[in-house]
């Protein structure tokens, strides 16, 4: 993976970095509608602001966003595919980094559940898998009705702020939703921490050792 990065000028440049551009830049899918939110936003996206300054988690209200890239790959073993994510934020909040993998659905769900990605398993899947959750600090066996791509979102997040020593991870799942769907699967990851998922509320999912792990939903209005 090539660490250059070229920024960007319009929301159409974030196209030639899709796995697959034909199939997924399309209006209504999440790729393009994140490109036109994000890329013509000063910061953090209007929707996204308004939830963090007004989070219950004071921390936050004073989230500046340092850098953005689109289509941010991280590796991980077990397999040739990375983790793709749809935006890798750093940010910075009183002189601490926050590295946030931003995750973004209209009407997609969140992939295959955990069994149905085991279905068949191979020796690669069974170490990517004990990989991630020594990432998020989780006990296997995992519920196989929990989705695969929540899993590796969250780890993201957390092996991208071991790489710059950011003392925070958070997962952002940027919804434009009119229905909030899949909620429910979000609920389920988040059940994994003991913790419950509220619509445009940050929740603490782990506060006891670096990096302290937060995730966020996001319903956005906007029509992109």
């Amino acid at each position: 993976m090539n660490n250059i990065y070229v920024p960007t000028e319009s929301p159409e440049d974030w196209k030639k970095l899709l796995a697959e551009p034909d199939k997924h830049w399309r209006k209504g899918y999440s790729a393009r509608t994140l490109a036109y939110c994000w890329q013509n936003a000063s910061g953090f996206p209007r929707s996204v602001k308004s939830v963090f300054d007004k989070s219950q988690v004071n921390l936050f209200r004073n989230l500046e966003l340092l850098l953005a890239i689109p289509e941010h790959q991280v590796s991980l073993p077990g397999g040739r595919r990375p983790s793709q994510n749809d935006i890798w934020v750093l940010a910075k909040v009183n002189n601490e980094l926050v590295s946030i993998a931003v995750e973004g659905k209209v009407s997609e769900p969140f992939g295959p559940t955990l069994g149905q990605w085991l279905q068949n398993s191979s020796p690669g899947k069974q170490e990517r898998l004990k990989f991630l959750c020594e990432q998020l600090g989780l006990s296997m066996p995992l519920p196989e009705s929990i989705r695969y791509q929540l899993l590796h979102r969250m780890a993201s997040a957390i092996i991208e702020a071991k790489r710059f020593n950011a003392a925070y991870a958070m997962m952002l799942i940027h919804s434009f939703s009119k229905i909030d769907e899949s909620f429910e699967d979000y609920n389920l990851f988040l059940a994994l921490f003991r913790a419950k998922g509220i619509k445009n509320s940050v929740v603490a999912l782990r506060s006891n050792t670096k990096p302290f792990l937060y995730s966020v939903w996001v319903g956005d209005e906007g029509d992109y």
